[in-house]
């Protein structure tokens, strides 16, 4: 990533709102490659740089809202911008976020993170790992993170505890974002819904897939 994407003193990462995030599940998934996710904890931040989401907008029989509103999907129901934490296969949370307007079940799935600040309390909880594979993978991103049950159904646009942000100030650097399929998933693959940044190494998955199609796009930092 190009340094001056990177937050800093004289760049700080500043909450996103609610009338930030687009009221679309495959636009907001695109939108927030290249924003940050944030952990403010008693001991310090946990920060990174998103780099790879996965969409799973209405009709799509993959998402866990297809069925309807349960009492395990609720957050996925909320206005867009809240936290959805579930548990998959009995092994990891992953952090989702609800997308579309209430009562309207659809999500984005944050696949990978850069991470940026915190870093030794990152490693301190995913012993052995490199710094490339702190957050790169849903599960790992959350244990990296330290995000659990608790954290389903918060508010990611307040700007407190876990939120996400973006840099105060534009960068003029382009961040080129392409689209591919999705991966663990047992139907509805060939669809192009993962979004990531190109050319970046904490980005998932086999790499032979990190080809930018038609659906890829530049936009600003």
């Amino acid at each position: 990533m190009n340094a001056s994407l990177r937050p800093s003193a004289a760049l700080p990462v500043v909450p996103l709102t609610r009338d930030d995030l687009p009221v679309d599940t495959v636009e907001l998934a695109r939108f927030m490659v290249g924003q940050y996710l944030v952990h403010d904890l008693p001991e310090g931040r946990l920060s990174g740089r998103i780099v790879e989401t996965e969409a799973y907008p209405l009709g799509d029989s993959t998402s866990h809202a297809f069925q309807g509103r349960r009492p395990h999907n609720g957050s996925m129901f909320l206005e867009r911008g809240h936290a959805y934490v579930r548990l998959t296969y009995g092994l990891s949370y992953m952090l989702n976020m609800s997308s579309e307007i209430e009562d309207v079940g659809a999500g984005i799935l944050i696949r990978a993170v850069e991470p940026l600040e915190g870093i030794a309390a990152m490693e301190a909880r995913r012993p052995g790992a490199k710094r490339l594979d702190l957050a790169r993978g849903p599960g790992r991103l959350t244990m990296a993170f330290s995000i659990g049950p608790s954290f389903d159904g918060a508010d990611l646009c307040a700007g407190h505890g876990l939120w996400i942000g973006r840099l105060a100030v534009k960068s003029a650097d382009e961040l080129q974002v392409g689209a591919t399929k999705r991966i663990g998933l047992s139907r509805e693959m060939h669809r192009l819904l993962r979004f990531y940044e190109v050319g970046s190494s904490y980005v998932s998955g086999p790499r032979k897939l990190l080809v930018p199609s038609a659906a890829g796009t530049s936009i600003e930092g």
